[in-house]
């Protein structure tokens, strides 16, 4: 995705401007109304700060959850709001309106000063959001001069909060969305070689666009987690209790043979971790792939297959991983995940984590500070491997 045309938050003059800002601030909120990871919030921050110290007013705007169109108290943004006033040390001030942008939030726009802060209610409390509604968009697009996306987890969505908006105001990229795009295009556009893609998590269904696209691309494909089982049973092999996705086979037959026509290395798991329960302290054993008990599933790569997998990946110039190759949020399947993320921390080529759960991985193996990036958006780094033109930046104005 070329995004050398397309303007960012550096290429206006922010004096006497309102700037509406789309973050993504889609936190994980605790019963007791704590934030759990606060991460998305602090990638913000130097977008936020640059737009101050240059004088603009600043309007963010957010999701959170699924209110699905209907303001619900549980998914309101005032406990980002006082996060962001600490993380700033200034105050935020939260507009708490249920229609989102109303007379009264137009008035309280008006009324800011050149450096204030103000956070708009949940985004996702009108339905029009996500339907991507003209008047909703006219209605944020009134509230400012210029629009700056620096929601890279919505960019695969065509909602009134980052399309819509676009078309009613002059827009740039947010310093967070710039660097999503930059590290992901470059790596995907002219990636230094080999090109190893690292691809988990539970299901083929999600990921057929992914392993389709990259086999065009890369040079080795390795495949872990729940979706390894699909393309061990395409293999012949008998996987137990394993997860399997029947209506796959015939397509994982297709991609392996996919990889072998366009000479791309696709390695799979030759040992596993199995046991009879997802939970921890349950009995595990480490089984061949033509081992496998029927009456036990696979929940974590093998110790022969995690070191066939480090090596490999230790050799990689470009790294790309997207989903965790075992159940690592219980500690005894994690061990297959920690491996990967040990080996593109000690790899000397550019290593990027695929958001989502894989970014949960890599930062509870300790390893997130040794990654060349780590994106904030799982959907939308999952559409961009997929080669896919991302609307809410495609709507961006260019230079």
């Amino acid at each position: 995705m070329n995004l050398i045309n397309k303007k960012t938050v550096k290429d206006f003059n922010y004096k006497d401007k309102t700037v509406v800002v789309r973050c993504d601030f889609n936190v994980p909120i605790a019963s007791d109304g704590e934030i759990k990871d606060d991460n998305r919030i602090t990638a913000s921050i130097p977008t936020i700060k640059y737009l101050l110290e240059n004088n603009a007013k600043v309007v963010l705007m957010s999701h959170l959850g699924r209110p699905k169109g209907e303001p619900k108290v549980e998914f309101s943004l005032k406990t980002v709001a006082d996060r962001l006033s600490e993380l700033l040390e200034r105050d935020v001030l939260f507009l708490d309106d249920d229609r989102v942008v109303s007379e009264d939030v137009k008035n309280k726009v008006k009324d800011m000063k050149q450096g204030d802060i103000a956070l708009l209610q949940n985004t996702r409390f009108r339905k029009e959001e996500e339907e991507n509604g003209e008047e909703f968009a006219k209605e944020l697009a009134s509230l400012g001069d210029i629009y700056i996306n620096d929601a890279f987890g919505t960019c695969h969505r065509a909602h009134a909060s980052n399309v819509g908006i676009s078309s009613h105001l002059q827009s740039g990229l947010g310093f967070l969305v710039e660097k999503e795009v930059e590290v992901m295009g470059k790596s995907l556009d002219s990636p230094e070689r080999p090109f190893i893609a690292i691809l988990g998590g539970a299901k083929i269904s999600d990921k057929i666009g992914v392993i389709d696209n990259l086999i065009n691309m890369v040079d080795t494909i390795i495949i872990g987690g729940g979706m390894a089982y699909t393309f061990l049973k395409a293999e012949g092999y008998e996987i137990g209790n394993s997860l399997l996705e029947e209506d796959k086979i015939e397509l994982a037959k297709k991609l392996i043979k996919k990889a072998e026509a366009e000479d791309v290395e696709l390695i799979l798991p030759v040992d596993i971790i199995v046991a009879k329960e997802i939970k921890d302290n349950t009995e595990t054993k480490e089984v061949s792939i033509s081992e496998i008990p029927v009456d036990m599933m696979g929940l974590d790569i093998g110790s022969k297959t995690r070191e066939i997998f480090m090596e490999k990946i230790k050799k990689g110039k470009t790294i790309v991983w997207n989903g965790p190759v075992g159940v690592s949020e219980i500690p005894i399947f994690a061990n297959g995940t920690n491996g990967i993320a040990k080996a593109m921390a000690e790899s000397d080529g550019i290593t990027i984590v695929g958001g989502g759960d894989s970014a949960s991985a890599v930062k509870r193996s300790g390893f997130v500070e040794d990654m060349t990036h780590v994106s904030t958006g799982g959907g939308a780094s999952l559409e961009m491997l997929e080669g896919k033109i991302l609307p809410g930046i495609a709507a961006i104005s260019n230079k």
